[in-house]
Protein backbone atom coordinates (compact mmCIF):
# COMPACT_ATOMS: atom_id res chain seq x y z
CA UNK A 1 0.00 0.00 0.00
CA UNK A 2 1.26 3.79 -0.94
CA UNK A 3 -1.15 5.64 1.43
CA UNK A 4 -4.47 4.01 1.06
CA UNK A 5 -3.61 3.53 -2.43
CA UNK A 6 -2.65 -0.42 -3.69
CA UNK A 7 0.07 -1.71 -5.15
CA UNK A 8 -1.22 -3.82 -8.02
CA UNK A 9 0.95 -7.36 -8.30
CA UNK A 10 1.21 -9.33 -12.05
CA UNK A 11 2.82 -12.14 -12.67
CA UNK A 12 5.43 -10.22 -14.54
CA UNK A 13 4.76 -6.57 -13.78
CA UNK A 14 4.16 -4.43 -10.67
CA UNK A 15 1.11 -1.78 -10.59
CA UNK A 16 2.07 1.21 -8.40
CA UNK A 17 0.20 4.38 -8.14
CA UNK A 18 1.69 7.33 -9.67
CA UNK A 19 2.83 10.56 -7.56
CA UNK A 20 4.27 14.34 -8.23
CA UNK A 21 7.75 12.77 -8.38
CA UNK A 22 6.60 10.52 -11.56
CA UNK A 23 6.06 13.95 -13.83
CA UNK A 24 9.19 14.24 -15.26
CA UNK A 25 8.93 11.19 -16.58
CA UNK A 26 5.33 10.72 -17.63
CA UNK A 27 5.99 14.29 -19.44
CA UNK A 28 8.70 12.65 -21.12
CA UNK A 29 6.74 9.67 -22.15
CA UNK A 30 3.10 12.15 -22.85
CA UNK A 31 5.40 14.47 -25.19
CA UNK A 32 6.42 11.21 -27.26
CA UNK A 33 4.55 10.45 -30.69
CA UNK A 34 5.23 7.24 -30.81
CA UNK A 35 4.14 6.96 -27.22
CA UNK A 36 0.75 8.87 -27.28
CA UNK A 37 -0.04 7.44 -30.79
CA UNK A 38 -2.65 5.44 -29.56
CA UNK A 39 -3.43 7.42 -26.56
CA UNK A 40 -5.16 10.35 -28.55
CA UNK A 41 -2.90 10.42 -30.75
CA UNK A 42 -1.40 14.26 -29.75
CA UNK A 43 1.65 14.72 -27.53
CA UNK A 44 0.42 16.63 -24.30
CA UNK A 45 1.98 19.38 -22.14
CA UNK A 46 3.69 18.85 -19.12
CA UNK A 47 0.75 20.62 -17.52
CA UNK A 48 -2.00 18.60 -19.05
CA UNK A 49 0.16 15.48 -17.57
CA UNK A 50 0.93 17.11 -14.12
CA UNK A 51 -3.19 17.69 -14.18
CA UNK A 52 -4.43 14.01 -15.04
CA UNK A 53 -1.73 11.28 -14.83
CA UNK A 54 0.53 12.12 -11.56
CA UNK A 55 -2.61 11.20 -9.25
CA UNK A 56 -4.25 14.61 -9.07
CA UNK A 57 -7.60 13.39 -10.50
CA UNK A 58 -7.73 10.59 -7.59
CA UNK A 59 -10.24 9.21 -6.21
CA UNK A 60 -12.10 9.98 -9.74
CA UNK A 61 -8.87 8.34 -11.60
CA UNK A 62 -6.12 5.74 -10.37
CA UNK A 63 -3.39 6.08 -11.97
CA UNK A 64 -0.26 3.95 -11.65
CA UNK A 65 2.99 3.31 -13.40
CA UNK A 66 3.64 -0.29 -14.92
CA UNK A 67 6.71 -1.92 -13.48
CA UNK A 68 8.96 -4.55 -15.38
CA UNK A 69 11.39 -6.18 -12.81
CA UNK A 70 11.58 -2.72 -11.12
CA UNK A 71 11.53 -0.50 -14.36
CA UNK A 72 9.06 2.13 -15.49
CA UNK A 73 7.74 0.93 -18.63
CA UNK A 74 3.98 2.59 -19.27
CA UNK A 75 1.21 3.96 -17.54
CA UNK A 76 -2.16 2.23 -16.14
CA UNK A 77 -5.67 3.85 -14.87
CA UNK A 78 -9.20 2.73 -13.91
CA UNK A 79 -12.00 5.23 -13.20
CA UNK A 80 -15.71 4.28 -12.20
CA UNK A 81 -18.82 4.98 -13.71
CA UNK A 82 -20.69 4.04 -10.95
CA UNK A 83 -20.15 1.88 -7.78
CA UNK A 84 -20.08 -1.41 -9.35
CA UNK A 85 -18.56 -0.47 -13.24
CA UNK A 86 -15.24 1.45 -14.88
CA UNK A 87 -12.74 1.65 -17.52
CA UNK A 88 -9.42 0.99 -17.75
CA UNK A 89 -6.42 2.60 -20.02
CA UNK A 90 -2.89 1.74 -20.24
CA UNK A 91 -0.40 2.15 -23.04
CA UNK A 92 3.32 0.64 -22.69
CA UNK A 93 6.53 1.98 -24.13
CA UNK A 94 7.49 0.71 -27.87
CA UNK A 95 9.92 -1.65 -25.69
CA UNK A 96 7.62 -3.29 -23.70
CA UNK A 97 5.32 -4.31 -26.43
CA UNK A 98 5.28 -7.76 -27.83
CA UNK A 99 6.40 -9.30 -23.84
CA UNK A 100 3.43 -10.29 -22.67
CA UNK A 101 3.14 -7.47 -19.88
CA UNK A 102 -0.10 -5.72 -21.12
CA UNK A 103 -2.48 -8.61 -20.67
CA UNK A 104 -0.29 -9.03 -17.56
CA UNK A 105 -0.61 -5.90 -15.71
CA UNK A 106 -4.73 -5.69 -17.43
CA UNK A 107 -5.24 -9.00 -15.41
CA UNK A 108 -3.54 -7.40 -12.47
CA UNK A 109 -6.12 -4.05 -12.69
CA UNK A 110 -9.34 -6.67 -13.57
CA UNK A 111 -8.88 -8.64 -10.30
CA UNK A 112 -8.47 -5.32 -8.41
CA UNK A 113 -11.08 -3.60 -10.11
CA UNK A 114 -13.29 -6.73 -9.84
CA UNK A 115 -12.09 -8.57 -6.63
CA UNK A 116 -11.16 -5.72 -4.66
CA UNK A 117 -13.81 -2.85 -5.70
CA UNK A 118 -16.44 -5.17 -6.21
CA UNK A 119 -16.67 -4.07 -10.04
CA UNK A 120 -19.50 -6.45 -12.63
CA UNK A 121 -18.04 -4.71 -15.55
CA UNK A 122 -14.83 -3.25 -17.14
CA UNK A 123 -14.53 -1.69 -20.25
CA UNK A 124 -11.74 -0.75 -22.67
CA UNK A 125 -11.58 0.94 -26.18
CA UNK A 126 -8.60 0.33 -27.93
CA UNK A 127 -8.16 2.50 -31.17
CA UNK A 128 -9.29 -0.32 -33.58
CA UNK A 129 -6.03 -0.27 -35.82
CA UNK A 130 -3.98 -0.68 -32.94
CA UNK A 131 -4.40 -4.53 -33.40
CA UNK A 132 -1.34 -5.55 -30.94
CA UNK A 133 -3.86 -3.34 -28.04
CA UNK A 134 -6.65 -5.25 -29.15
CA UNK A 135 -5.00 -8.77 -28.68
CA UNK A 136 -3.62 -7.78 -25.68
CA UNK A 137 -6.87 -6.81 -23.93
CA UNK A 138 -8.86 -10.11 -25.42
CA UNK A 139 -5.81 -12.07 -23.84
CA UNK A 140 -6.82 -10.40 -20.36
CA UNK A 141 -10.51 -11.60 -21.21
CA UNK A 142 -12.10 -8.90 -22.71
CA UNK A 143 -14.62 -9.38 -25.37
CA UNK A 144 -15.91 -7.24 -28.24
CA UNK A 145 -19.33 -6.07 -27.78
CA UNK A 146 -21.50 -2.97 -29.34
CA UNK A 147 -20.72 0.24 -28.71
CA UNK A 148 -23.69 2.35 -26.92
CA UNK A 149 -22.06 5.46 -27.72
CA UNK A 150 -22.00 6.55 -24.40
CA UNK A 151 -18.25 7.66 -23.63
CA UNK A 152 -16.23 9.06 -21.06
CA UNK A 153 -13.67 11.62 -21.27
CA UNK A 154 -11.63 9.67 -19.34
CA UNK A 155 -11.35 6.82 -22.71
CA UNK A 156 -8.26 7.52 -23.85
CA UNK A 157 -8.92 5.77 -27.17
CA UNK A 158 -11.00 9.28 -27.86
CA UNK A 159 -9.87 11.05 -30.74
CA UNK A 160 -7.20 8.14 -31.79
CA UNK A 161 -9.56 7.27 -34.85
CA UNK A 162 -12.18 4.68 -34.33
CA UNK A 163 -12.52 2.84 -31.66
CA UNK A 164 -13.81 -0.83 -30.34
CA UNK A 165 -15.67 -1.26 -27.21
CA UNK A 166 -14.65 -4.65 -25.32
CA UNK A 167 -15.76 -5.47 -21.81
CA UNK A 168 -14.94 -8.24 -18.98
CA UNK A 169 -17.29 -9.61 -16.67
CA UNK A 170 -15.93 -11.15 -14.22
CA UNK A 171 -17.64 -15.03 -13.47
Amino acid sequence: MTGNRSVLPGELTLLVPTGEGDLDLLAGWFADPEFVANWGGVPLSRAVVAAKYVGRRRPQVESFLVLDQGVPVGYAQYWSVGAREGGLDMVLTSGARGRGLGPDAAGALVRHVCGTLGWERVTVDPAAANVRAVRAWEKAGFRRVPDDGGGDENLAGAGAGETLLLEYRPG
